[in-house]
């Protein structure tokens, strides 16, 4: 067991870095399209900062439209921060674990169909090719040189038939936890910070409020150029998107939030 394994971690980051070989041999070809940053933790940034900035922002909508203190938006915001922080992280940790789980028991699975039943399993995986358009004597040749090495069959078979691609022991769903939380924090600080930066400055809340605003925007559109860059996007329509949708939350809280403040009776 400990062998496949091994060969699983192995194939895994081959065939992960496939992608990657000959890229400096073609960056200069004309008409290529833009290749994307890689990263371990892209998605794990983008979603949690998104998220963050969006949630904080909102937040902050609501308790302002409900006329409370500056003291009380900051109290309530980190709170709420540290919070969803710990909670997206715990469920970044999670999701990661259960995804890598799920792959290691496919894997295990396919490794003993493929032991127990060689011949059906390539017989699957040849029609797999025929269906993808490979003609017959070329997807012939393919699966009984893959049929050689049993760790590259299984880890072929997992993704031409399930879509699944094999575990890799290298990766660690507690670093996908732990730069989910910190990116939350750091992203979702933004929109406080106007009501610390402006307290020598003013007592106003109202400008306070239109500081966080501003914060949240720039740290929308920072947000938006990083994901452009990672997706190779157009950097103007990803920022677009990006505080598009974070006017469109702070616009329902803060509504939200004065309507049941009236609904309430409270008075400024």
């Amino acid at each position: 067991m400990a062998e496949n394994t091994g060969g699983a971690t192995t194939t895994s980051r081959l065939l992960r870095a496939e992608d990657g070989r000959g890229d400096s041999e073609r960056d200069g070809a004309s008409g290529r399209p833009r290749e994307p940053w890689k990263g371990e933790f892209v998605k794990s940034i983008v979603y949690a900062g998104l998220d963050a900035i969006v949630t904080c922002f909102s937040l902050i909508s609501s308790i302002s439209a409900s006329r409370y203190s500056s003291v009380d938006v900051l109290v309530l915001g980190f709170s709420n921060l540290v919070a969803d922080g710990i909670s997206m992280g715990f469920g970044d940790f999670v999701s990661s674990s259960t995804e890598k789980d799920v792959a290691a028991k496919e894997r295990a699975v396919t490794a003993w169909d493929v032991t127990n039943y060689g011949g059906n399993e390539q017989e699957e995986l040849l029609e797999q090719y025929q269906a993808l358009g490979m003609d017959i004597s070329d997807a012939t040749t393919v699966v009984n040189i893959f049929a050689k090495y049993k760790d590259i069959f299984v880890d072929e078979k997992m993704m031409a038939h399930k879509g699944i691609l094999p575990p890799d022991e290298a990766d660690k769903p507690w670093k996908n936890g732990l730069v989910t939380f910190a990116a939350f924090l750091v992203f979702g600080s933004a929109p406080l910070l106007s009501f610390i930066i402006l307290i020598p400055f003013t007592n106003n809340d109202s400008i306070k409020f239109v500081g966080a605003c501003i914060l949240s925007a720039l740290a929308l559109a920072l947000l938006g150029m990083a994901k452009a860059k990672i997706a190779g996007q157009n950097y103007a329509f990803s920022m677009a998107i990006t505080l598009f949708t974070g006017a469109i939350a702070a616009a329902a809280a803060y509504t939200l939030g004065s309507l049941l403040k009236n609904v309430a009776g409270v008075q400024d």
